[in-house]
């Protein structure tokens, strides 16, 4: 005797269903395993402002904010830029030492010049005004004497009318000398400030030495010298 199971295969739409509904579920497992990280996004937190940001997570199925804290941001502060000796502008040392005396020379920071500048424009001011005096003394008393016979001047048998045309002509001399001096000093003062302002960094550390040592030469001995420059 002969028996036969047999399997009832089940309809073609009802095969259907089922592979939908796997397709289904095996899509929603993978979106649940790796969320979308396309929407993540970082905004600064305004309530702390020590490196604290707040990321919002987005995903298909729920959206969290959480804070987390900045642990790589580096902190320490940049490092100074080491600035150079100072170097004074030439242009600005004369400009400033011919509108003031003695204001290039503060430019440049050589402090000292200054009393040695005003020191010498006092003792030229003081030669200038004693000149000025005496020679319109002498001058005045001269003109006076002129085709006049009677003399009542203060140097009346003290100087004849030739010393006092001498003394005169002397002191207008010296009245010049000194507005010349005066005048070269001015523009001496103004060329130091220039000239040490070019000067103020410059290297002068180098070793200059001399020797003298006996030499012998085709007409005999004599006297050989070096100089180093390192």
């Amino acid at each position: 005797m002969r028996c036969m199971f047999a399997r009832k295969v089940p309809s073609t739409p009802l095969l259907l269903l089922f592979l939908l509904i796997g397709m289904l579920c095996s899509y929603k497992s993978s979106a649940q395993a790796t969320p979308d990280t396309s929407l993540n996004k970082i905004v600064p937190d305004s309530a702390n402002r020590k490196g604290n940001v707040t990321v919002i997570n987005g995903d298909t199925t729920s959206t969290r904010i959480s804070t987390v804290k900045l642990t790589n941001i580096d902190t320490t502060p940049a490092l100074a830029v080491k600035k150079g000796p100072f170097q004074p502008n030439p242009k600005k040392a004369g400009m400033y030492s011919a509108l003031l005396p003695g204001a290039g020379q503060y430019y440049n920071r050589q402090y000292w010049k200054i009393p040695v500048i005003y020191v010498g424009l006092g003792v030229a001011g003081y030669f200038f005004l004693d000149n000025l005096h005496n020679y319109q003394n002498y001058h005045t008393a001269y003109i006076g004497r002129l085709g006049n016979q009677y003399i009542v001047d203060k140097y009346t048998n003290i100087y004849t009318t030739a010393n006092l045309k001498q003394l005169q002509d002397d002191y207008q001399r010296y009245l010049d000398l000194t507005v010349l001096f005066t005048g070269v000093g001015y523009v001496l003062q103004i060329l130091d400030a220039v000239t040490f302002a070019y000067l103020k960094n410059f290297d002068v550390s180098r070793d200059i030495s001399m020797r003298i040592y006996p030499a012998a030469t085709p007409h005999g001995a004599g006297i050989g010298l070096v100089m180093n420059f390192k």
